[in-house]
């Protein structure tokens, strides 16, 4: 039991910006519990958003979406975003794979993941600001957070490291397939209420399977920044998911 709460400490301090005095220890059972609390943390992300997104049901969508998309910045302190932007500018460079592990260890940001970080960040304050107008239910940004950070569990743990260095490959050493299962658990509970996060679930597997074959094609692996951009990717998947179905599965309103 204590290495499982130290596991969700150290979720909290790797994944978020909360303030938790506690040191936990670096211990392969710790990470193991810290990598099943990856959903959990989003769950804690969602209901934060849901609850402003709640209090704030009387004020315009764009300023709302605007609101939500800060929140759930500043929660994580954009971390998941340097992943995104590093990635972009390798690939943009369009050089020989030695050279995009270099770019990728830039700490300058190059125009490539300058676009990236606006885009993805336009993306999500317009897809909010639409799920906002449809008026639909609050449920959805539980779900997209916590999905999201499985997205990333899922990814560490099925696709081998670049390298056999840095902070993915030393959490790797301790996980397995079951691992990515019990990380589950709390959603799986959750789709007992909402069967629909099944089929989400499902949805963000694919995209996981198609990331992996993108990363182990164009990086020979995978690294932290990948991680993070899977989180944020994953993310964006599921709220076009949700813009789609409430956009042509049900009556839009009108203007949207």
């Amino acid at each position: 039991m204590k290495n499982a709460l130290f596991g969700v400490v150290l979720a909290l301090q790797f994944l978020t910006r909360i303030p938790i005095p506690i040191a936990a220890p670096w211990t392969p059972e710790t990470r193991r519990w810290a990598v099943r609390a990856y959903p959990l943390v989003g769950l804690l992300i969602g209901t934060v958003l849901a609850v402003v997104a709640l209090g704030m049901h009387n004020v315009p969508a764009p300023i709302t979406a605007l609101t939500l998309l800060s929140i759930w910045v500043a929660i994580s302190g954009g971390l998941h975003l340097d992943g995104v932007m590093d990635i972009a500018d390798a690939l943009g460079s369009n050089q020989p794979l030695a050279r995009r592990w270099e770019i990728m260890k830039d700490p300058q940001i190059g125009s490539f993941g300058m676009l990236a970080l606006v885009f993805l960040l336009a993306w999500k304050a317009v897809l909010l600001w639409a799920l906002l107008a449809y008026h639909a239910p609050w449920g959805w940004l539980l779900i997209v957070p916590a999905l999201g950070r499985w997205a990333g569990v899922a990814l560490l743990v099925l696709t081998p490291c670049a390298q056999q260095k840095g902070m993915a490959w030393s959490w790797q050493q301790s996980l397995s397939g079951q691992d990515v299962a019990l990380a589950l658990v709390p959603l799986a509970l959750i789709a007992l209420l909402a069967p629909a996060i099944v089929l989400m679930v499902l949805t963000v597997t694919v995209f996981v399977l198609l990331i992996r074959w993108l990363m182990l094609r164009l990086f020979n692996g995978i690294n932290g920044d990948m991680l993070g951009a899977t989180i944020e990717g994953g993310e964006l998947w599921l709220l076009i998911l949700l813009w789609s179905w409430w956009q042509f599965a049900t009556v839009s309103p009108l203007g949207i």
